[in-house]
This record gives structure tokens, sequence and C-alpha cells, in this order.
């Protein structure tokens, strides 16, 4: 991903599993869950992330926070928890997810080297509003996008085209980071820069390796990646 000959209009983040830790949520309520909580919170990703490439696949569209719902009724009817008001507590923590630590002090980093910060992500405007606020993130981003005014999801090529339209720039300005590799792949397709951030390093899926995207392990590399 070569970066410093090339101006960088800003610097995108995928917001879930990004920036953002998807598993915070079961974590804080595992003692109710029990010894499946780990496998509810797994469980509860793939159907949110399935659910909204289905929708979007067959033209059809509910906001993510209707996704998040549906996919936690069925991991948790998977592993037999039937609890209304853990449920409740569930989603309630899914709207105020802890950041990863390596999260703000790159954002810092980044502006502080003179990049502009963003996020572009399949959460509605609310969700991520409450968001970015309870992670402490909000004063470090110059715009939160949300996929919610398309109603279609990532990785659909009109998601992406929200940060060179916000930004009134081309897709090679954009340097893109996601820790999903699907995402990643969309987002190279589309002509970003793109990161993929590989925290528990995985084998490489989703043809990135044919594509020129960088691999990092840790959001404190990207600064270091994207500096001029």
């Amino acid at each position: 991903m070569p970066t410093r000959d090339i101006r960088i209009a800003a610097v995108v983040f995928d917001a879930y599993g990004t920036l953002l830790d998807v598993h915070a949520a079961v974590a804080r309520h595992a003692g109710r869950i029990g010894p499946q909580a780990g496998a509810v919170s797994a469980l509860w990703r793939t159907k949110q992330l399935e659910y909204s490439w289905i929708l979007s696949a067959t033209g059809d569209y509910e906001d993510f926070s209707c996704v998040t719902a549906r996919a936690l009724d069925v991991a948790l009817a998977a592993h037999g928890v039937a609890d209304a008001a853990l449920c409740e507590d569930l989603l309630g923590a899914y709207r105020r997810l802890d950041a990863f630590p390596d999260a703000a002090p790159a954002l810092s980093a980044l502006r502080g080297a003179g990049m502009a910060t963003a996020i572009l992500s399949n959460g509605e405007p609310g969700m991520l509003a409450e968001a970015v606020e309870a992670a402490g993130l909000a004063p470090l981003l110059d715009a939160v996008l949300s996929v919610h005014p398309l109603r279609c999801y990532k990785p659909a090529r009109a998601v992406y085209a929200l940060a060179t339209d916000r930004f009134a720039c081309q897709p090679h300005e954009i340097a893109f980071v996601s820790g999903n590799a699907w995402d990643a792949y969309g987002a190279a397709r589309f002509g970003f820069r793109t990161c993929w951030l590989n925290r528990s390093a995985v084998p490489t899926e989703y043809w990135l390796d044919r594509l020129a995207a960088a691999r990092i392990g840790t959001l404190a590399d990207l600064p270091g990646l994207l500096a001029p």
C-alpha cells in the first residue's frame, strides 16, 4: 500500500471489529450466560454479518440495530439461553462497546500528523453516535459515516463512495482500515489504499493476497505506515 508519495485526504476506519470490540458486550455479561458465552458472542457476530449480506443481496434493508437484535435472538436460542432481561442488557451494551486500547492513540497520532479521520460503518446513525461517544472516540473523528441513507450494507460499492463524496476526493486518496477481511477486500476493490488489521493473525482470505492491501497486527503500526 504505497502512501508516502500521494496525498491522503482521510484515513477512514470500519467501526465494529476495528475500533470497537464487538465481543465486549457479551464479556460484560458473561457470568449470566455461562460457559457458552464465547460461543454466543461468536455466533451473534456471524449472524449479524450474514443477515446484512443477505439483505443487501436481495435488495432488502433493515437498519443495523434491528439486524443486531435479530442476530442476538438466534445466537441465544441456539445455545438455549432464554432471558429477556439479559437480551435487553446485551443490546444496550452493544451500543456502548469498548474501544480497543490502540484505537484512540492511533486516531490521535494520525490527526497530529495532519490527517483527517473518519468512520464508515454499517451501523445506523444513532447507534454509531452513542458508541463513539461512549468509547471516547468522538473528539478524534472528523466524520462518522453510516450506510443508513443508502439502505444497503458493505461491501456494496455505493457504501465506500460515501467516503469519497464526504472528502471530495478520489478513492486512491483514502486510506481505509478494517479488521474485517471481507470489508478490506471490498474497499480495495473500490480503489481505496487499504490496510487489513489482522489482530488475531488469522490466515489471509477473501483474495487479499492478490490485492495491494497492507496488513498490520495493531493500530499502533498505522501512523508510521501512513505518515508522510
